[in-house]
C-alpha cells in the first residue's frame, strides 16, 4: 500500500508547521502542541470538532494560550475527540488513544506483551443472582500460565481471595502477580473447588498463528487456520501456512478469527491474497480520509490491491521481507467469528465478500470499519522524522480513515453469521480439534450446508462481555503505516 507521498507531506508541512515552528513552542506545552497539530492534520472527524478547526486560532499566541490551559496531554487528547463516532460498544473506551510510551505500543503491534499468558472472559451466573465469574478461553504458549498448567475451560471466581465482579475485574487481573481461585461449572453457577494457581506476568511474544492444520473429513481436505492478530512480524510464518495448504491441495478453507481484534491493514491484504490469488492487482479495499487529506492526495495512493508479493520494509525503508505469496485460489471461504472479531478481521471478510462466497459461523462481529495511524512528535509525524522530539515518549493512535470494499461498502454494525452459535463456557473444547464445537459446526456447514447439529449453544449475547484483552493498548485496532 502506498500512502501519503510527497504531495501530502509538503501539504502538511505548509498547513501545520506554518501555525508555529517547533523551536518557537514553549517547552511546557510541546506535547499539547504535538497533540493538537496531529489531530488537526489527520483526525478523520477533524471538521466536526470546533477546537480542531483551521480557523480556531488567529495567531500563535492564541494557540499557545489555549494549549496552556490543558496540562495533562492525555486529558487534552480525549477532549478533542468527536465522541458521537468515537465511543464504541464499550462506553469507557474510544477508538482513538494516546500513550506515553511508544515503545510499548510498537511492541504490542508485534505481539510483545507483559502478560501472564492467560486470556479470560467474563460471564454472569445463570441463576440470575448477579454473581460473576471468568473463564479461560486461551493460554499463550510459553507463558507463565502455560507453564503452571492453566488450560482453556478453567473457571475463576476469585483473585487473591477477592470475589470477581464486572467492576473489579480489570483491577484484580492488573497486578504483576496474582493468585486465581478455580471453580467447577455447576450448570453455569460455578462453585469453588479449592484449587489455586499463582501467576506472574512476563514479557513474551505471542505468535498470532494459534493453530494451522489440514483436517480430513471424508474425502475432503479442509485447511484450518486460527489467526489471532494481523501482525506484520509474522507475515512470513502466515505465508508458510498457506505453502502447506497449497501443497496439500485443500478442498476447503476455514479461517478462525473469533479472537482476532485486528491489526495491520497491509497484513489483511496479504491474508486476503493468500486465500484467493485469482484477483491479483484488483481492488481489495479503499480508504477515505478527512477532507483535507483527500483534497491533496492522488486517490490511487489510498487504495489497497490484491497482491502476489509480500514486501515489508522497516522504518528506514530497508526491505526486511520480500517473497512470493502462496495463494490457494478459494472460491469459498469459511470464517469463525465472534464479537471479538473486529477491524482488520472484518476488513478481510468485507473485502473478500465482494469477490468470492464468504460463509460465517459464530456470533455477530464487533463492527469497526475505521482505522488509525501512529503519530510521533516530529515535523512529519513519522517515527524519527525530521525534528523528532526526544524530550518525551508520547505517541498518538487516532482514527484517520474509514475503509470500504470495492463496492464502497462496509458493515459498521458488524457481520451476522448464517450459522449463529456462541461458545459455551461449560463446553469450550480444545482449539484446533475437529470436535471443538464451533469448528465442528463449521465442518458440518462445509459438508452438509447451514443445517446441522452441534453440541455448542446457539444463544446470542445481549451485551459485550468483559475480556482481559480489552486492557491491551492495541485492542480492536486496525492501522496503516506511513509508506
Amino acid at each position: 500500500m502506498k500512502l501519503l507521498k510527497t504531495s501530502l507531506i509538503l501539504f502538511l508541512s505548509i498547513l501545520i508547521v506554518s501555525c508555529s515552528s517547533k523551536e518557537d513552542t514553549p517547552a511546557n506545552i510541546e506535547i499539547q502542541n504535538f497533540v493538537w497539530k496531529g489531530l488537526n492534520a489527520y483526525y478523520l472527524w477533524q471538521d466536526q470538532v470546533p477546537n480542531l478547526s483551521d480557523r480556531r486560532f488567529n495567531n500563535d499566541q492564541e494557540l499557545y494560550s489555549y494549549l496552556g490551559q490543558n496540562g495533562n496531554p492525555a486529558d487534552f487528547f480525549y477532549s478533542l475527540l468527536y465522541l458521537p463516532n468515537e465511543y464504541p460498544k464499550d462506553p469507557n473506551r474510544t477508538y482513538s488513544w494516546i500513550v506515553d510510551d511508544y515503545i510499548a505500543l510498537r511492541q504490542a503491534f508485534s505481539g510483545i506483551r507483559l502478560t501472564s499468558g492467560m486470556k479470560v472472559e467474563g460471564a454472569d451466573y445463570i441463576d440470575g443472582s448477579g454473581d460473576y465469574y471468568v473463564y479461560v478461553y486461551d493460554v499463550v504458549k510459553g507463558s507463565d500460565a502455560d507453564a503452571n498448567g492453566v488450560t482453556r475451560g478453567m473457571l475463576i471466581t476469585e483473585v487473591n481471595g477477592t470475589k470477581i465482579t464486572r467492576a473489579n475485574a480489570n483491577t484484580l487481573f492488573g497486578g504483576d502477580s496474582f493468585t486465581i481461585h478455580l471453580a467447577d461449572y455447576n450448570m453455569g453457577n460455578p462453585l469453588s473447588n479449592g484449587t489455586t494457581i499463582t501467576l506472574t506476568k512476563t514479557q513474551i511474544t505471542e505468535n498470532p498463528i494459534k493453530e494451522a492444520k489440514v483436517i480430513i473429513e471424508g474425502t475432503r481436505k479442509i485447511g484450518y487456520l486460527m489467526y489471532n492478530q494481523f501482525s506484520r512480524d509474522f507475515d512470513q510464518q502466515l505465508n508458510a501456512v498457506f505453502t502447506d495448504f497449497k501443497s496439500e491441495i485443500i478442498d476447503d478453507l476455514i479461517i478462525d478469527l473469533r479472537y482476532n481484534g485486528g491489526g495491520s491493514v497491509q497484513t489483511a491484504v496479504y491474508l486476503g491474497s493468500m486465500i484467493t490469488g485469482q484477483f491479483n492487482g484488483d481492488l481489495f479495499a479503499k480508504e477515505v480520509w478527512n477532507s483535507k487529506v483527500m483534497e491533496v492526495t492522488d486517490p490511487n495512493l489510498l487504495i489497497n490491491n490484491f497482491t502476489d508479493r509480500i514486501l515489508n520494509k522497516d522504518n528506514d525503508g530497508k526491505v526486511i521481507l520480500d517473497e512470493t505469496i502462496n495463494s490457494v485460489e478459494m472460491p469459498t471461504v469459511y470464517f469463525i467469528v465472534s464479537d471479538e472479531s473486529a477491524s482488520a478481521s472484518e476488513l478481510v471478510i468485507n473485502a473478500l465478500d465482494a469477490y468470492i462466497d464468504v460463509k460465517l459461523v459464530g456470533i455477530q462481529t464487533y463492527g469497526k470499519h475505521v482505522g488509525s495511524i501512529t503519530l510521533f512528535d516530529s515535523d512529519n509525524f513519522r517515527e524519527n522524522g525530521p525534528g523528532f522530539n526526544t524530550n518525551h515518549t508520547w505517541a498518538m493512535q487516532p482514527i484517520v480513515l474509514e475503509i470500504q470494499n470495492k463496492d464502497g461498502q462496509n458493515k459498521p454494525d458488524g457481520f451476522i453469521p448464517e450459522v449463529t452459535m456462541d461458545e459455551d463456557p461449560g463446553n469450550l473444547g480444545i482449539l484446533g480439534d475437529p470436535t471443538e464445537p464451533l469448528l465442528e459446526r463449521t465442518i458440518q456447514y462445509i459438508v452438509n450446508g447451514a443445517r446441522g447439529t452441534s453440541s455448542a449453544k446457539s444463544a446470542i449475547r445481549t451485551s459485550p462481555s468483559w475480556n482481559s484483552s480489552m486492557t491491551n493498548p492495541d485492542y480492536n485496532n486496525m492501522y496503516v503505516d506511513f509508506k
